[in-house]
């Protein structure tokens, strides 16, 4: 009868589609069954006997056997205990999540527990998964909507955060709309037609369009749409990607407006190059008075409009002048000989300037006529129309090489991310099996990757007007050290490549600051990117800090390419880049912004460095902020 209890006892147990494992009083394992086998890589006769903690990661085994004695005197054998969080040991020395089930019980006067063991490592890690991919869209800068495509109106069924900043609208006001309620009345856009027609073929596109906030706000927005389509290939949903384009088109209207200012000018205007002295453009002031065409003058140069001197007098006397920076501008008299062979006196002012990285000769050329015939009143107000238009000119060189400067930084850095996500995205589309989910990943991780990039790129330029125009409040707090480094290590161990490894530094639990937290994390952050960024693999990036009554010390320390020494004098100049890095992807304004935050906070900077030996980057904070 008892082996006959025995086989009906080892049936059941082997029929369970759960891990049991049962241990008696002294926590020794007494029966597994095969499922238990297969998750811990034992075979039963190994483990029989044997204490429970062979199945226990070593750093989780301290109290384990008072809980459990604790656990049977709490529960009688009617009820149950599930557990989660808990990990697992294997007998090759992985560790797993698992989740456990215990169920006490009496047998002639001996007390064991039976634990149901369920293997949960698949589930842990969609859990992550998912978290890791809803954080990185809910953290990104641009506006995400997805919509249902199978719904009546296709309606928003998902926005980030970043949605709702950009629109000024609640998340009540947004779901289940279609995203026309953004156009508000100005629904005769052309590009709105574009977007129809490609929801209605379940194609992807991308187009600029007016857009308003709730309070009435206009902005451009560049949309990129993306169709999700599932295993039978419908189109179930799509994904609207939003970018607030703005300043590109307020700087394009901007531009159009100083090309219509060029053109309408009293003055005539002509641009030629410096070194063919070729005619590059001309304005319609200098075309209506000298009679060429434009055709005519682009093969033509200055000298063929004067009389009076030669090619090597020209440049010795006022073209060179200028190339060597003897001088800013040149201002000389002459005679222009019109087409018909009439002439007229003129007053040239002379100036370099660059049309991308061409150098070219402005000149502002002023019919004197009148002033070489009227009298010194009219002569005086020709000078004074003729010193304004040069100050406009001025202004007009200054902003467009600041905007140009700008333009192309921003054009790069983003023209690259922005290539990358949509290549991911087009890709994405692609992979519609269960098993290319690896794939799938892949292509997240790059989305995740440059969206990141982008948002650093835009904070940081948000930053530096902030901080120019003297707008930044700081906001001082008490905070715990540790917090800070454990983010700023999270998000800096994303970056890491092959092989790299930031050692987290030591003692730092009792450290306390009186400062603005999220600037003291911004801080940090920038240093360790930089680090990161500029080590190999293989590599290891050190954290030291120190605290004494007056301030905190932070040291970090990357053995990669280093600075040249050449470089380091200007290391924290706005949009300067050391020669060694020109070809890695970055805008120059990180430790531009470090130091001017370190400066307002009473801090300090330093940087040692040997090039292809490493850096060490040395911050001064003081522990108290001076005012709140």
């Amino acid at each position: 009868m008892i082996n006959q209890d025995q086989e009906i006892f080892n049936i059941l147990l082997e029929a369970l589609s759960e891990a049991v494992i049962i241990v008696d009083e002294k926590q020794h394992i007494m029966e597994v069954n095969g499922i238990a086998e297969t998750i811990f890589g034992y075979d039963k006769t190994e483990i029989k006997g044997k204490s429970i903690e062979v199945l226990i990661p070593t750093k989780f085994r301290k109290g384990h056997g008072k809980n459990v004695e604790r656990f049977i005197e709490e529960y009688k054998r009617s009820k149950m205990a599930k557990t989660t969080d808990v990990y697992g040991l294997k007998k090759d020395g992985s560790i797993i999540p698992i989740e456990v089930q215990l169920n006490p019980y009496n047998i002639y006067d001996k007390t064991y527990v039976m634990a149901l063991v369920k293997d949960i490592s698949k589930q842990k890690e969609s859990e992550f998964n998912f978290m890791l991919r809803t954080k990185a869209l809910d953290s990104a800068n641009n506006g995400i909507v997805i919509t249902d495509a199978l719904k009546p109106d296709n309606p928003i069924i998902y926005h980030n955060s970043a949605f709702e900043k950009l629109t000024g609208y609640t998340k009540g006001e947004i779901l289940n709309k279609n995203c026309r309620f953004l156009q508000g009345d100005d629904r005769n856009q052309k590009e709105l037609a574009k977007i129809r027609k490609a929801i209605k073929n379940g194609e992807g596109c991308l187009a600029t369009l007016r857009n308003y906030k709730k309070d009435g706000t206009l902005f451009y927005n560049d949309l990129y749409i993306t169709p999700i389509t599932n295993r039978r290939g419908i189109v179930t949903h799509f994904i609207g990607v939003q970018n607030d384009v703005t300043e590109r088109i307020r700087a394009q209207e901007e531009k159009h407006h100083l090309a219509t200012i060029f053109n309408e000018s009293l003055n005539e205007i002509y641009v030629f190059d410096a070194e063919t002295l070729k005619f590059i453009n001309i304005n319609r002031g200098a075309l209506n008075n000298i009679g060429y065409t434009i055709e005519e003058l682009k093969s033509m140069t200055p000298l063929d409009l004067k009389s009076n001197i030669d090619e090597a007098t020209f440049r010795k006397k006022y073209i060179n002048k200028l190339l060597k920076k003897q001088e800013d501008q040149v201002e000389f008299e002459t005679i222009h000989i019109r087409k018909d062979g009439t002439s007229y006196p003129v007053k040239v002012h002379l100036q370099l300037s660059y049309l991308k990285d061409k150098k070219v000769l402005v000149s502002i050329v002023a019919d004197i006529t009148d002033q070489k015939n009227y009298t010194t009143k009219l002569e005086k107000t020709v000078q004074e129309r003729t010193l304004q238009l040069q100050e406009a000119l001025n202004k007009e060189k200054e902003l467009n090489e600041l905007k140009t400067k700008f333009l192309s930084l921003v054009s790069h850095e983003f023209k690259t991310p922005l290539s990358g996500i949509a290549t991911s995205l087009i890709l994405l589309e692609k992979y519609k099996l269960t098993e290319e989910q690896p794939k799938r990943d892949k292509h997240l991780a790059t989305l995740k990757d440059k969206v990141n990039y982008l948002n650093a790129i835009l904070n940081d330029f948000l930053s530096i007007e902030r901080l120019e125009t003297g707008t930044y409040n700081y906001s001082f707090s008490d905070f715990r050290l540790s917090k800070i480094i454990n983010e700023v290590v999270y998000n800096s161990n994303m970056l890491l490549k092959e092989g790299q490894r930031i050692n987290y530094p030591n003692d730092i639990d009792g450290i306390s600051m009186y400062q603005d937290e999220r600037i003291i994390e911004i801080i940090l952050y920038n240093v360790l990117q930089n680090a990161v960024k500029y080590s190999g693999e293989q590599s290891e990036i050190d954290i030291r800090i120190e605290q004494n009554s007056n301030n905190t010390v932070f040291e970090i320390e990357d053995h990669g390419i280093g600075i040249p020494k050449k470089d380091i004098p200007n290391i924290f100049a706005r949009y300067y880049r050391a020669e060694n890095v020109l070809n890695r992807p970055g805008t120059g304004i990180g430790l531009n912004i470090v130091k001017t935050h370190l400066e307002n906070l009473g801090g300090q900077i330093k940087i040692d460095s040997v090039e292809n030996q490493g850096t060490l980057v040395t911050l001064q904070i003081p522990n108290s902020a001076k005012h709140d």
